[in-house]
């Protein structure tokens, strides 16, 4: 069994051995399932960005913009 302990910050170390089961680095993200009492971590993988022209400008992220400028 593989422990870690709570810092008065609610901060821990995750262990190298965990670390090197995830392939965790530094700046990874985590993922937390709470599943009954337990909880479940996984590195959560970054969701590849969508080419959307829309997102990058605010001010033009409407529906009606969606449907005058979307089969472009």
């Amino acid at each position: 069994m593989i422990t870690s302990k709570i810092t008065s910050k609610a901060q821990t170390t995750i262990p190298q051995p965990v670390r090197a089961a995830l392939h965790l680095a530094e700046g990874d993200h985590l993922e937390y399932r709470i599943e009954g009492g337990s909880v479940i971590l996984f590195k959560h993988e970054a969701e590849k960005p969508v080419d959307n022209p829309f997102a990058t400008f605010e001010e033009w992220n409407s529906e009606a913009d969606r449907r005058a400028y979307g089969k472009l």
